[in-house]
This record gives structure tokens, C-alpha cells and sequence, in this order.
């Protein structure tokens, strides 16, 4: 067992990484965590840690949980890691042209959206100016 300094309770975890104590037990449902049980405690090693901070890094980046979760089974493999980066390199690389991708679609709408109301301002400041007028 782990040195009892290693170990973090589940509300020093939520309070570490700012998420739910609900978000853990999720996480452990889904064999991304595996915190050491006693009882109704769950006691998170450095390795949980650290695991959580790559499940949370590939959230932000749009990774699947399916994605993570296979992701971080590579670590295990013996070679260094090798597979997990290079697996990690190249979904990573798919999430960053769909992201430039989105990126550009809604600066395509925003531009879209500025025009409309360029339009709508014009139009209103037009009703504005006839109504005035007929005052």
C-alpha cells in the first residue's frame, strides 16, 4: 500500500483539481480512476492524480472518454510510453484540425452575424430618421 502522505481523501482531490466529488466517482465507474476503497472512504495515490490531470487535460482538448480511457491503458505496454505518445500525438493532431475547422465556421457566422446587424442598425436607424421626419 502506498505511503499514507501519497494517499489524498476524496475532498482534497475535488478541492486539488476543482471538480465534483460526483465527477470522481463518474471517472472510477469508467476504470479511468482507481482509488484505494476502505470502506465508504476512497483514499486517490499519486498515480490517480496523475491520471486525473490527463483525463481533465483531454476533456479541455475535446478528447472522448472512450479516447482517454484507451490512452491511458498504453502506459502499461512497456515501451516506454512510446505507444501512448504517439497515439496521443495523432488523435491529438485530428482534435486540433477539427477545432481550426469549427474555429473557422464560426468566424465565418460571426462575420455572417455582423453584417446582418450592420444591415438591422441601418434599416432601424432609417425607420428612425422617417418617423422624425414625419413628426
Amino acid at each position: 500500500m502506498p505511503d499514507s502522505d501519497d494517499l489524498m481523501t476524496i475532498r482534497q482531490m475535488c478541492d486539488a483539481f476543482d471538480v465534483t466529488p460526483r465527477t470522481l466517482r463518474f471517472y472510477e465507474a469508467k476504470e479511468l480512476l482507481f482509488p484505494i476503497r476502505e470502506g465508504q472512504k476512497r483514499l486517490f495515490t499519486k498515480r490517480d492524480r496523475a491520471r486525473l490531470k490527463l483525463i481533465l487535460r483531454g476533456k479541455r482538448f475535446g478528447f472522448s472518454l472512450e479516447e482517454i480511457r484507451q490512452l491511458l491503458e498504453l502506459y502499461d505496454i512497456g515501451d516506454q510510453q512510446q505507444t501512448q505518445l504517439q497515439r496521443t500525438f495523432e488523435i491529438g493532431q485530428d482534435r486540433l484540425a477539427d477545432m481550426e475547422r469549427q474555429r473557422a465556421e464560426l468566424d465565418e457566422a460571426i462575420a455572417d452575424l455582423k453584417e446582418q446587424l450592420a444591415w438591422g442598425a441601418k434599416i432601424i436607424e432609417s425607420m428612425n430618421q422617417t418617423k422624425k421626419a414625419a413628426e
